[in-house]
């Protein structure tokens, strides 16, 4: 999987990403403005040891990012503001998993672009807001990941 990070602002979310981007396989791409410098203590400890085994790349818009992903599979948005569950995607391991910044989300115009099917709503209980980053992240990518039959997985 591809996942990317609209301008996150919590280093603790993004090195906990950082941990389960190394831990799925995954690549993850960042897009500036960060919240945060990349050596941040806070971004360290949470992906412990795990900054080895995961290329971080980091880019100055969304458009550059995608660019950047010739191999790419489609992108699917993960949204508050999207129909399609989780559980309806049909994910391939080519895919790109785009997650928006903890405040603010993913712009309006981007999540627009996108197949009503490509934008993912995470179920939650009624009068929730969201889910924190790092646990959206990780709903999201497990389920493309078991869709994927974990590919790539250890003992599997």
């Amino acid at each position: 999987m591809n996942v990317v990070l609209f301008q996150p602002e919590i280093p603790a979310n993004t090195g906990n990403i950082i941990r389960l981007c190394a831990n799925t396989g995954s690549t993850l791409s960042l897009i500036r403005p960060f919240g945060f410098v990349l050596d941040d203590r806070k971004l360290l400890r949470a992906g412990l040891d795990y900054h080895e085994f995961v290329a971080v790349r980091s880019y100055d818009s969304l458009e550059e990012c995608l660019a950047a992903m010739p191999e790419q599979g489609r992108v699917f948005a993960a949204t508050s503001k999207g129909t399609a569950l989780p559980s309806e995607a049909c994910f391939a391991m080519d895919d790109v998993l785009v997650f928006g910044r903890e405040t603010s989300g993913l712009p309006d115009d981007f999540v627009a672009s996108l197949p009503a099917e490509q934008r993912i709503r995470i179920p939650m209980v009624p009068d929730s807001r969201c889910y924190n980053l790092a646990n959206a992240a990780a709903i999201l990518i497990y389920e493309a990941w078991r869709q994927c039959g974990f590919a790539g997985a250890a003992g599997i």
